[in-house]
């Protein structure tokens, strides 16, 4: 045994994982460069090690609860690439107009294809709430619906959808409370399938950045769409919004949280899943919203994430042999990864799921939380 592996073994004895063990969540290693990569690169090389089928591991979810849970990735410290990442983010604005593209061109441009298998009916790639839903389609309908409540959307408002994906909450919203949605995306392969689902419904899509809006909503939102701002353009996301934002109207954010500060996401999700993409905390939101809006609710409901992210990825899997001539087998492995280590973060309680409401000072009423889903939609779903 040599140096590199000794340290990585007595790394892992505490958590219980064992190096060959028969445990679900212990690592087989395959080659035995495996640990001197990890201890040189982090992230990116037990990332790349796994990609490259350097290791593998029956549970890869219960094995990253583990290592997150106890904050194993910052003992392992990267390399000066890494460390550079990190003052790039400080420095220069990772999320200007230029660079907000990137990660449009690297993830969800990927290929309709990949997520239509993988997602429920309405193509929501977002936490769902699974208060009271057995399966995706029940808990993505549930966030759907939680989401319109805590708007407090009424027949003939107008709506903008920031970021809207594929449409999935503009044709809810439209097709059940009879609202008129404006859904923006800057991702060419999403403005195509939304305007496809949406038709014929009161539903604009336009490929368009939020900050070249110009016109007035009673209600705004952003569903997943917060990860891709950066630290430096919040400020700038709630002064938009709140130019655009009616005063008596309502805005939500449904966001990924993390429980303390930072200015970089894991190396290893920036280089091969979400480029210049950035966790927000809760102390970031809150300073950039206070020049311009009153909070009035913040639910977490970051375990759901976890029941999410693994049926995702048992839908990817399911759908493999359908997808395998398109993508190979190095895909299947980073996307396994991806989806797995994202469910551990989760379940460690190292990541949250927020829906954060905020109105203007001039909203007239009180405003009632919403957490349970008591009234059904007004117009059943098409199945």
């Amino acid at each position: 045994m040599d140096a590199y592996q000794k340290t990585i073994q007595d790394l892992l004895q505490d958590l219980d994982i064992t190096i060959n063990g028969s445990q679900p969540w212990d690592i087989q290693v395959h080659q035995k460069y495996f640990f001197k990569r990890v201890l040189q690169s982090g992230s990116v090389g037990l990332g790349e090690a796994y990609m490259d089928g350097w290791w593998d591991c029956e549970s890869l979810d219960q094995f990253f609860t583990k290592i997150l849970g106890a904050e194993l990735d910052k003992k392992v410290k990267g390399n000066w690439n890494v460390m550079l990442q990190g003052l790039k983010a400080r420095i220069f604005n990772q999320q200007n107009r230029a660079h907000s593209k990137k990660v449009i061109a690297q993830h969800y441009n990927t290929g309709n294809g990949l997520y239509e298998k993988m997602l429920d009916k309405h193509m929501m790639y977002s936490c769902g709430y699974w208060d009271g839903a057995e399966t995706l389609e029940q808990a993505q309908e549930n966030k759907l619906e939680l989401i319109c409540q805590k708007l407090k959307l009424e027949p003939g408002m107008k709506v903008l959808d920031i970021g809207c994906g594929w449409g999935g909450f503009a044709a809810y919203a439209a097709k059940n409370y009879q609202v008129q949605v404006v859904g923006i995306t800057v991702s060419e392969e999403q403005e195509k399938l939304a305007k496809k689902r949406c038709e014929g419904l009161p539903i604009e899509i336009r490929l368009q950045d939020y900050r070249d809006v110009d016109e007035q909503f009673d209600r705004i939102l952003s569903i997943g769409m917060i990860e891709h701002v950066g630290y430096k353009n919040y400020p700038v996301y709630m002064k938009v919004v709140n130019r655009l934002l009616k005063d008596d109207g309502i805005t939500l954010i449904h966001t990924i949280g993390g429980n303390k500060t930072g200015f970089v996401t894991d190396p290893w999700i920036n280089k091969y899943i979400f480029a210049n993409s950035l966790i927000p905390s809760a102390a970031q939101l809150s300073n950039a919203m206070e020049p311009y809006f009153i909070l009035e609710d913040w639910h977490n409901f970051g375990l759901h994430y976890d029941y999410t992210l693994m049926e995702w990825l048992r839908r990817f899997k399911a759908a493999w042999p359908e997808l395998q001539g398109k993508y190979n087998e190095r895909f299947y492995r980073m996307w396994e990864y991806y989806l797995s280590s994202c469910a551990g973060s989760f379940r460690s309680r190292k990541n949250n799921l927020w829906q954060i409401v905020m109105v203007k000072s001039t909203y007239p009423k009180e405003y009632k939380s919403v957490r349970f889903l008591g009234k059904q939609p007004a117009v059943e779903v098409e199945k």
